[in-house]
Order: structure tokens, then sequence, then C-alpha cells
């Protein structure tokens, strides 16, 4: 059974950090492409960054400078550092595994909340 836990999300004033982390079981975790999405009330989930089986690496250009995405394959985890945060980038953030060849929508976590404050 896969499994996607996020983790680090919370409150911080514009101008801040956090660091979000996918922890993945179920999965063989190197094989997948790995992605950061978020959903704002009201608004469409979106893509923010992707980092592929090989650590190439996409960014949304609303975060690029910003945010980096990064994994380890030893701890089955997918992280991402969020700098100089605004509160545009309020928003749930979900990670997402999509094997590598596959077509379909790959596996969600459950999303982990960040609130950005002026």
């Amino acid at each position: 059974q896969v499994q996607l836990v996020e983790s680090g999300g919370g409150s911080v004033q514009a101008g801040g950090s956090l660091r979000l982390s996918c922890a993945a079981s179920g999965i063989i975790f190197s094989i997948n492409h790995m992605h950061w999405y978020r959903q704002a009330p009201g608004k469409q989930r979106e893509l923010v960054a992707r980092i592929t089986s090989g650590g190439n690496t996409n960014y949304a250009d609303s975060v690029k400078g910003r945010f980096t995405v990064s994994r380890d394959n030893v701890k089955n985890t997918v992280y991402l550092q969020m700098n100089s945060l605004e509160p545009e980038d309020t928003a749930t953030y979900y990670c997402n595994a999509r094997r590598v060849g596959s077509i379909g929508s790959g596996s969600w976590g459950q999303g982990t909340q960040v609130t950005v404050s002026s």
C-alpha cells in the first residue's frame, strides 16, 4: 500500500522559511518522479516543483529562486525548501509520486498547510 506523508507545514511571516518533507512507503522510491503541488482556497491545484528519478528539477515561475526541491533515495523522502515566503504561497501543499513511464495521476499525500502572513 502506497503511503505519502507530508510534514513541516506551519504558519510563518512573510520573508520566512519552511522545509516540507514527504516520506514515501510502499513504492520503489528511486523510480518515481516526485512532485509538490499546492492548492489555495478557491483556486485550482498547481504544480510547484518536480524532481525526476534522475534528480532533474523544474519549478513554477512563481517560486523559482525561492524554493528548492530535493530527494533522498535512501530515506525515501522528498523535500521542499521554501525561502522568502510570500502571502501568495499560502496553500495546502501536496506530495505526489508518479512511477517512471506511468501515465496515471500517481499517488498523493494528505497535504500539509502552509500559511504566510504579511
